[in-house]
């Protein structure tokens, strides 16, 4: 709709910008869940998601972590006020059981792949690149890329971030985590692993 779209009431309108995010929410949960089914069967599921965008009518969402203050919140508000009204909402309680969960599977994930590869987990160098909540905005708030640190945290102490897009003192304030801007690309040798965590240009 271009333009402005003149709802009737103002709980129509809160209520649309709510199943807005809550269903974005649901659809990235069950592309988390494939990609977990898929990576247990060690199918590539991008290449999976590649084949099946072919379809006219295939809806395009991506498996990944879910953070920040309006698609990991919104469904709250949702299904706290089903239950006020007796309803109680599984898929969306399901899809934020499962959304909150995958900062720590990926962190789980890491370490699996480093104890294949045969990389000693206990005090490797790991680099993370990113810790806002998503690519290109510098927004920190209820980002999951935390709990992909927490996850190797409890094996290493380690870890560097390189976000420039995050503000390094704000970082600090709120995560107790230091971060650099910027590292001489000569650094990277020194890493054990690298993770890329958000997709900044």
């Amino acid at each position: 709709v271009n333009g402005t779209y003149r709802a009737s009431s103002i709980r129509i309108a809160e209520a649309s910008k709510i199943i807005e995010n809550t269903q974005r929410d649901v659809n990235i949960a069950l592309m988390n869940e494939l990609a977990k089914i898929f990576n247990a069967m060690g199918i590539d599921t991008q290449e999976i998601i590649d084949a099946a965008s072919s379809k006219w009518n295939f809806i395009k969402f991506k498996p990944g972590l879910v953070g920040g203050h309006c698609i990991s919140v919104d469904p709250y508000y949702l299904i706290e006020k089903a239950k006020v009204y007796g309803v109680l909402p599984r898929i969306m309680m399901d899809a934020r059981r499962l959304n909150d969960g995958m900062g720590y599977y990926i962190g789980g994930q890491v370490l699996r792949l480093m104890n294949k590869r045969g990389i000693l987990v206990k005090n490797a160098a790991i680099l993370i690149l990113g810790i806002t909540f998503k690519e290109n905005c510098p927004d920190i708030r209820n980002t999951k890329v935390i709990d992909v640190y927490l996850a190797l945290h409890e094996y290493t102490a380690n870890i560097m971030f390189l976000d420039p897009w995050a503000d390094a003192k704000t970082v600090e304030q709120i995560y107790k985590i230091k971060i650099h801007s910027r590292i001489d690309p000569s650094w990277y040798s020194a890493f054990d692993v690298i993770i890329s965590a958000v997709a900044h240009e």
